[in-house]
């Protein structure tokens, strides 16, 4: 008889919206919460018998309930309430994960009477992922869609060549990429030691863009590099940070067909690549620490 392998069910993409309001000032918290919960599950698959499933429906009845009987302080303070729930009150469960992307909004300013209106911000998406299994909890939190750009401090060049090579070696180019990335805390479950969620992303997230901003590069390597050290360096709560980078190509159009010299010097056009990309990718950790994060970041 086939064996059963892994196997998780939970509701996906629950998306929840609280306004809090603080007299005529509203804040909003914008998430999208999947949960996945495993444990003593072989019969409902071998037989069909539901006596230890939890409905899915049930798990999406939670995440409302819990984002007005607790508030949604963090994404991360959000999923560790709803996994710790899971687990803790189904015996038949042993672990529960939750993944949460946060939307963030930004206040309208000069919009009449009261701080209501707000503008859904273009940056980045912020990610949470809590697993917990009634002992050991796991914390990762992160981003996607940070796109930035250096328009000079930027070379490539020194590289391996052979007969398939034709780039030409840039002593001064741009130098963009889409921000993927995932951190891992090392906290356990002691709520004196919990890190502050928002104020430990918004560091992270301002570390990343000094190092990006303030790091001459010679390979987008390096520039990975630099991010992931200065985030272990400055914030002791975070052990491993991972890291994807598309090289988002820009190659200066050649222009001369049409007599005109382009160059770097001023008011250089480019051509702005969509693919094929570099993909530069790589996990910084703190001297002792292993790698728990995926090296496949849609994994997570």
């Amino acid at each position: 008889m086939p064996i059963l392998g892994q196997n998780q069910y939970g509701k996906a993409e629950n998306r929840v919206v609280r306004i809090t309001r603080d007299g005529a000032t509203h804040h909003i918290k914008d998430l999208n919460v999947s949960v996945s919960l495993s444990g003593d599950m072989d019969e409902v698959h071998y037989s069909g018998s539901n006596a230890n499933v939890l409905p899915t429906d049930t798990t999406k009845n939670t995440v409302y309930a819990f984002a007005k009987e607790h508030g949604i302080e963090s994404a991360e303070q959000f999923g560790i309430h709803l996994a710790r729930h899971f687990v803790t009150s189904q015996v038949p469960i042993h672990r529960a994960r939750v993944r949460v992307e946060e939307y963030a909004w930004e206040r309208i300013e000069n919009s009449g009477e009261g701080a209501h209106s707000f503008v859904r911000k273009g940056q980045e998406t912020r990610l949470a992922q809590i697993t917990y299994d009634g002992e050991q909890w796991e914390v990762v939190s992160g981003l996607k869609d940070l796109v930035v750009m250096n328009s000079t401090n930027s070379e490539f060049w020194g590289y391996v060549k052979d007969k398939y090579t034709t780039l030409p070696e840039a002593y001064d180019r741009i130098l963009a990429t889409e921000v993927s990335s995932r951190w891992r805390f090392n906290w356990t479950d002691d709520e004196q030691d919990m890190p502050d969620w928002e104020t430990s992303y918004e560091q992270v997230r301002k570390h990343m863009l000094q190092a990006f901003a303030e790091t001459y590069s010679l390979s987008l390597q390096q520039t990975l590099y630099a991010m992931g050290a200065r985030i272990i360096d400055h914030r002791d709560e975070i052990d491993e940070i991972r890291f994807s980078l598309p090289n988002k190509h820009h190659f200066l159009v050649d222009l001369e067909p049409f007599g005109l010299k382009n160059d770097t010097a001023d008011g250089a056009v480019y051509f702005a690549a969509d693919r094929p990309y570099g993909l530069i990718e790589a996990t910084v950790l703190r001297d002792g620490c292993e790698a728990h994060i995926p090296v496949d970041l849609s994994n997570l």
